[in-house]
């Protein structure tokens, strides 16, 4: 869709995203001509859900100014997505010890593999869509400076995007380790900018542990493994943010917890997820749906969002990200994922 940014948008009938469902023309006539102090714009924070009509969400923030000089839209979103009014104020517990998971498919026979990430940003930066070359370079140097320290079985190799040797780039896509550019709703958010300079993919050398720089967020710490040993993965990655969060600060605020430039991600900015074999599941979608929406979980394709499923493998991640303990999340997680395999079992 081709828009001027000057006129309030026009949004097809079939729209639903919580961009069209909040935005006013009263709210885009005070909000149009507004820009935080990084030069980011209302313009810019809303021009995904416009060129991108079948966003869900449709805003991104270009810095941690945006969340209050654009509160009049986000507030309402994040209520929206989040269940989370402007009075709540977000709580954290990454406590290993709180978390009760135990292996829930010890055979392998359901639960392929199990990768639990969270989203960072660097204090006193501005976030992916208002970030200049300069200062995404510098953000990158940083990071990579903070992952050589780590040890043992987080200890890796990092490999930048820009100039790439073929040889890696093909065995980091055979890992499913690469993330590229050409992600349309990233795109119209400014996130591609300068691309594939300042980026790059860190992993340590039993490939049970990731870091993406600067893809969406400035961090990704994923940690995953084949399997459902759920406590395993949770447990590498706690280590790991503690390890790299002590020569990087992250950017956090008191109500919103770390901010992200996805406002569906704020909070804990953490997706727990499985890959999941549900092949007779998978023709009882309501039953399934009663799941995962009893457990608060998101159905995605196996290879993500805006994909499909094949073969009766779903990804399946917690939705909830806000208002929530990074323990909740997990543990919601696992609870639906033991619901669904016990409901499997009974449709054999």
């Amino acid at each position: 869709m081709v828009w001027d940014r000057l006129s309030f948008p026009e949004f097809s009938p079939n729209c639903n995203s919580l961009l069209r469902r909040h935005l006013s023309e009263d709210l885009f006539i005070n909000l149009m001509e507004i820009a935080t102090e990084s030069g980011f714009s209302f313009a810019q924070a809303i021009n995904s859900g416009i060129v991108n009509q079948d966003s869900s969400v449709g805003v991104y923030a270009g810095d941690a100014e945006s969340y209050s000089l654009f509160s009049s839209l986000f507030n309402p979103i994040i209520e929206d997505y989040h269940n989370f009014s402007e009075s709540d104020i977000h709580r954290s517990n990454f406590n290993t010890e709180s978390l009760s998971a135990p292996n829930p498919d010890p055979n392998s026979q359901y639960i392929l593999s199990t990768r639990i990430r969270v989203g960072r940003n660097i204090v006193d930066m501005p976030l992916g869509p208002a970030i200049s070359r300069e200062q995404r370079n510098l953000i990158e140097s940083q990071i990579v400076k903070s992952l050589s320290c780590l040890n043992g079985d987080l200890s890796g190799t990092y490999y930048p995007l820009l100039d790439m040797k073929e040889t890696i780039r093909n065995q980091l896509i055979d890992d499913h380790f690469l993330f590229k550019a050409g992600d349309r709703f990233l795109d119209a958010a400014g996130l591609n900018r300068d691309w594939p300079e300042g980026r790059g993919i860190f992993h340590n050398f039993a490939r049970t542990f990731l870091v993406w720089v600067n893809e969406e967020d400035q961090l990704r710490i994923i940690s995953m493994q084949q399997g459902g040993d759920i406590e395993a993965v949770f447990d590498r990655l706690v280590v790991a943010t503690r390890e790299i969060e002590k020569t990087v600060s992250f950017l956090f605020d008191q109500r919103l917890g770390y901010l992200t430039s996805c406002p569906t991600n704020l909070g804990t900015a953490m997706r727990a997820s499985v890959h999941i074999c549900l092949p007779k599941l998978s023709l009882n979608l309501s039953a399934f749906k009663k799941i995962t929406d009893l457990h608060h979980l998101q159905i995605r394709g196996i290879h993500g969002e805006h994909s499909e499923s094949e073969s009766g493998i779903f990804d399946i991640s917690n939705r909830r990200r806000l208002g929530v303990t990074e323990v909740e999340c997990v543990q919601g997680m696992y609870d639906g994922v033991v619901a669904l395999i016990k409901k499997e079992k009974e449709l054999e």
